[in-house]
């Protein structure tokens, strides 16, 4: 779940009456897009930018353009913004990917072409009809320490994200799937029956039924394996990790710099690069790549039109990427007025994305009529969705059981801290189309708790792939079992058309089962989806071989600095 917005960026001179135009006045917006949904789970984070990018670094899926990391020799330098956590455990954010992904790593990893690959295990079998996954370990992994990593670690590793205690928000999406889990995570068992160690080098698990996309589940950080005596050590014991990925981390100055060396103990073909340095300030990522202090740097929308221009000396610098996550408004289909379908199709029908994609984020974004983004499987080019159309929308309001404006209850669209600005954009897009009054209110610290506990009225969010595979969208947002489920969206249909697409072996048939899940959810509108992200990145020239993937994921395997 990766979608958690970075509320330390702010958005700044954004004119909310502008949202609706389509063209850029002289001056243009500086907003900020604060952190995703690149996230998590898609919070996982989540988010995904989720608000609008501007001028300085943004908290998105480039924060994770460290990857894993080669080269040769010296220091590749970065921006990215703080973690909120460095165990993987309760990891949930895009951020906190960033520099997981560098000091751990789990059973399986996904490559550069997003194909689930061996990690530490280097093989595995699929048994009992699709159930039982039998992992044979590498003998040569080891911890940062020189540790052997075993089958025990990772039973541990696994039950300690299960155990309630850990208090992990993402646990039961990714691992909940495993016989046993869900007795684990209600403390009604002290270990998982699903999980069982062979011998010190296989590791067997069980599932609850058939799930063609299970395995691109344990590439999440919450499958992770980590040291035991390392996490019984003391509360902060994330501060010194003892990981088993690429690099390890050196040091660590709160809104500063996170500095990674080189593990020598990697187990796989290491990395030759000695250090990465993450700059995490506040100055602008932009302005130090001009000052030669970055080898990479992302773009905000106020600098698009500027990087993209052939006549700039940075455009041929400029990588443009466009990635597996998607924006949208989210209704609580248990609160009023948002209880009633003609209601949430009203606010659809009023919701003009283009002017939002042309006008306030400068052409930078693709439009999203529905929820799987292009270059995921199963996304759908000839889906129209719901249309811009104030004319149905007031005639749906008319229909509904309200019959009039006026007669809507107080609304109220929450937002995380520092994005309020953004948020009045969209309330006065609604009261310029559908005549309705909307209160923005920011929760400062208890967005994502009062976002899961279904307190919230409707909210503004975005979600980015954990994985290629459609159920990460369509599954774990809309299914009404789903602890990512913070519409309260409950189908019958969409859940039979789930389950279905589950245990589907086609590869055909099951996008089709995804996309048909898709158009009922639309129609339904727990969500109106508003736009596709889209990745712009300058890479330094004395940067080689560096490659972003839709997911933001970058491995450098290949990466070598001149100069």
């Amino acid at each position: 779940m990766r979608r958690k917005p970075d509320a330390g960026h702010v958005a700044v001179g954004l004119h909310a009456d502008s949202v609706l135009s389509e063209k850029v006045p002289a001056g243009g917006y500086r907003t900020v897009l604060a952190g995703a949904a690149f996230g998590r789970v898609a919070r996982l984070l989540l988010v995904l930018c989720l608000l609008l990018p501007a001028l300085t670094a943004c908290t998105t899926i480039r924060d994770r353009v460290g990857g894993v990391l080669a080269g040769s020799g010296g220091t590749l330098r970065l921006a990215a913004a703080p973690p909120e956590t460095l165990d993987p455990a309760v990891a949930q954010d895009v951020t906190s990917w960033t520099y997981l992904l560098q000091i751990y790593s789990g059973l399986v990893r996904l490559n550069d072409k997003l194909e689930v690959e061996p990690d530490i295990a280097k093989s595995w079998t699929v048994s009992n009809g699709g159930r039982t996954y039998t992992f044979s370990l590498r003998d040569n992994a080891r911890f940062q320490d020189g540790q052997p990593i075993t089958a025990q670690d990772f039973k541990y590793s696994l039950e300690r994200a299960l155990d309630p205690r850990t208090r992990s928000p993402v646990a039961a999406t990714y691992l909940g799937d495993i016989v046993g889990a869900s007795d684990r995570l209600q403390g009604k068992a002290s270990s998982v029956s699903g999980i069982v160690v062979i011998d010190a080098h296989t590791l067997q698990i069980t599932i609850d039924s058939p799930k063609t996309y299970f395995l691109s589940k344990l590439t999440y950080p919450t499958a992770f394996v980590v040291d035991q005596r390392n996490v019984e050590s003391g509360a902060s014991w994330y501060m010194h990790p003892n990981g088993s990925g690429p690099f390890m981390l050196k040091s660590w100055q709160p809104n500063q710099q996170i500095v990674l060396v080189r593990n020598p103990n990697y187990y796989r073909s290491g990395p030759t690069l000695n250090e990465v340095d993450y700059y995490i300030g506040p100055q602008s990522a932009l302005s130090l790549y001009q000052q030669g202090k970055l080898d990479v740097a992302p773009v905000g929308v106020g600098d698009i039109a500027r990087v993209t221009d052939p006549q700039n000396p940075l455009h041929d610098q400029l990588k443009t990427i466009p990635q597996l996550s998607f924006s949208y408004i989210g209704f609580n289909v248990h609160q009023k007025p948002f209880d009633d379908p003609k209601v949430r199709l009203a606010f659809a029908y009023a919701t003009n994305k283009k002017a939002l994609v042309n006008g306030l984020l400068r052409g930078s974004r693709t439009v999203a009529n529905g929820v799987l983004p292009p270059g995921l499987p199963g996304h759908d080019p000839s889906f129209t969705g719901i249309p811009f159309d104030p004319a149905e929308a007031k005639r749906l309001i008319a229909e509904s059981s309200y019959r009039s404006v006026d007669a809507l209850p107080p609304i109220v669209l929450s937002v995380p801290g520092g994005s309020g600005q953004v948020a009045e954009a969209f309330a006065t897009m609604y009261h310029q189309t559908l005549g309705v009054t909307i209160q923005v209110v920011q929760l400062q610290n208890t967005f994502f708790d009062d976002l899961a506990q279904h307190r919230v009225q409707m909210f503004f969010l975005g979600w980015a792939a954990d994985y290629p595979d459609p159920q990460d969208f369509v599954d774990l947002l809309f299914n009404g079992s789903s602890p990512s489920n913070e519409t309260g969206y409950d189908s019958p249909k969409v859940d039979d058309l789930l389950a279905r697409a589950a245990a589907e072996p086609d590869t055909q048939r099951r996008l089709a089962l995804y996309r048909e899940a898709e158009k009922q959810i639309i129609d339904d509108c727990p969500v109106i989806p508003l736009y596709f992200d889209t990745e712009y990145d300058l890479v330094r020239p004395s940067v080689k071989g560096l490659q972003i993937t839709p997911m933001g994921i970058v491995s450098l395997d290949g990466v070598r600095i001149q100069g």
